[in-house]
């Protein structure tokens, strides 16, 4: 019996933390190495758990929480506001990484560096500080011992969803990928050279813009001559929270209110630019990452997480957001459909029925009361339910926009979404058409218009031929048919045996009723045993095959 509880004083951390929690399940994983169905403790209880267990888990937590594919929604909620429970780390053990991570002394790079912490997380926390030229920045420093304690639980986890791997649950949801998937995702974060990275390509994506005027926006730049894996310097920006901001500069109320709605313009472009367009987003805009500066712009701070969607997936999701302002439910599973990367084929009337349940509640609000992120919330949740596993980022694309509406509808509480991007939708369509090389896209096309119109005809030609000849054949290729064909072989075979096997207990017992001579006998006892080893043989075949009821 595979059991988790030999290998180290972690594993029994965690174990007296569940234990202390009543979550049987995992205890009984823990201790036994039994899989059953899943089954998670209440919403709050698995929140307190994960936070409990330490910063690896809060992470895995906050990943889980941009997957209502696999999660109902009070779960999401509640891990949505999970954080880690961790007390600073006193400045000297952190300047000791900071002397660590420098290539010279740190006098010769800092003037500086506030010991008290700007804040705390649960795999770094950020100090003030002014290098030796004078420019502020913020110094991102990497806790002491995380990555040790990181491959720990990753090989925890590993063991524990090879463990539910073995359950319907693991195995319709590719339990063992999905926490390569989390577990990698942590690690990511473990290296600030990559979060450098995203902050200089969303920076540059943005910058390039035509929707937005990139100088009202701000990301900070990246010191790259002292910035390593474990220690991460940016530019310092003076600002506030946005929702804690005062916004309006002026007195005037029709001025506050157009300044709140720029904000809320410029960042619904910024954003939608990102998703729609360049495929690679900011995915945590909370309230905390996004900030009003003293000069009146607004800056993304934070790009460690980003979200990425191929133009296959862009394509789809801009068709899917029209398809839910026509309230056309019919349209919405077909999209999801396009969208599954599952071989399971659901029921198209009954996801269109559940489509309409919910959009039904939607038909006599207008747009602005419609909260788009909440409807692909429950796409996601309808996906989950039928078993059709979408692409993992469609998580991260929810919960961006669900943060961005937020603010926004906090900013400017008449926010009409539609109405925000609406002038973007054209060259959306644009885009997605031609993309931003028109003329390669249009050589290309009139090129493939000239092969299909010199080759239509002797194809057309041929077709008549074949028809005419009846040499005409058809290659199909339909899912799942050779497990079909090979069912029907097993029962046929199945029904031969079984024949094959009352005509032998037959023909003894005929040549037994007539039997007059040793020889007769013999045959006769050849026959039943001839039978009944088939018999067997066949009854051992279907109990194996587990189809018996």
């Amino acid at each position: 019996m595979f059991s988790l509880t030999k290998t180290s004083d972690r594993q029994r951390e965690i174990l007296e933390i569940v234990l202390s929690n009543g979550w049987d399940y995992m205890r009984s994983l823990l201790i036994a190495g039994k899989a059953d169905e899943p089954k998670l403790p209440p919403p709050a209880v698995f929140r307190k758990i994960l936070a409990e267990l330490g910063p690896f888990y809060v992470k895995i937590g906050q990943l889980l929480s941009t997957r209502p594919d696999l999660l109902p929604p009070e779960y999401i909620k509640s891990l949505t506001a999970l954080q880690a429970q961790v007390p600073p780390i006193p400045w000297e053990n952190i300047e000791t990484i900071i002397r660590q991570e420098l290539s010279q002394p740190i006098t010769q790079v800092f003037n500086n560096i506030e010991s008290q912490p700007i804040a705390a997380g649960s795999i770094a926390q950020v100090h003030r500080a002014t290098l030796i030229t004078g420019e502020a920045v913020a110094l991102k420093v990497q806790r002491p011992g995380i990555d040790l304690i990181v491959d720990k639980d990753i090989k925890l986890i590993k063991a524990i969803a090879e463990l539910v791997s073995l359950t319907d649950f693991g195995q319709d949801y590719d339990i063992n990928s999905l926490a390569e998937e989390f577990t990698q995702a942590v690690k990511a974060e473990l290296d600030f050279t990559k979060e450098a990275h995203y902050t200089d390509q969303l920076r540059l994506n943005l910058a390039q813009s035509t929707w937005i005027d990139p100088k009202q926006l701000t990301i900070p730049q990246i010191y790259w001559e002292i910035t390593t894996e474990k220690l991460l310097v940016l530019e310092w920006l003076e600002g506030t929270p946005i929702l804690n901001a005062d916004i309006p500069l002026s007195s005037d109320t029709s001025s506050a209110k157009n300044n709140r709605q720029q904000a809320t313009t410029l960042l619904f472009r910024a954003f939608f630019q990102q998703m729609l367009v360049d495929g690679f987003f900011h995915a945590d805009p909370h309230p905390g990452n996004i900030f009003y500066l003293e000069n009146g712009k607004v800056a993304l701070i934070d790009c460690g997480s980003i979200g990425r969607l191929d133009p296959r997936t862009q394509q789809l999701l801009t068709e899917m957001l029209l398809a839910i302002v026509d309230i056309d439910a019919s349209r919405c599973s077909q999209l999801t459909l396009k969208l599954s990367q599952s071989d399971r084929v659901p029921d198209l009337a009954k996801l269109e029925n559940s489509y309409e349940l919910i959009l039904r509640k939607y038909y006599n609000l207008s747009l602005s009361q419609i909260n788009f992120s909440e409807v692909f919330y429950e796409i996601l949740q309808l996906a989950r339910k039928n078993k059709l596993k979408l692409p993992r980022n469609l998580g991260l694309f929810a919960k961006t926009l669900a943060n961005l509406e937020g603010v926004a509808r906090k900013l400017n509480p008449e926010l009409n979404l539609l109405t925000e991007i609406k002038p973007l939708m054209t060259d959306i369509f644009r885009r997605q058409l031609i993309g931003d090389t028109p003329i390669p896209t249009l050589l290309r096309t009139v090129l493939d218009l000239k092969s299909l119109s010199l080759q239509s005809p002797r194809q057309f030609e041929l077709l008549l031929e074949r028809l005419g000849t009846e040499t005409l054949q058809w290659n199909l290729n339909v899912k799942q048919l050779d497990y079909l064909r090979r069912s029907i072989d097993d029962s046929a075979n199945r029904l031969s045996f079984s024949i094959v096997v009352g005509s032998l207990i037959m023909g003894a017992a005929i040549i037994s009723t007539n039997a007059q001579t040793q020889e007769l006998s013999l045959i006769t006892n050849i026959l039943f045993a001839a039978a009944s080893f088939l018999g067997l043989w066949l009854i051992v075949s279907i109990l194996r095959s587990g189809r018996l009821k």
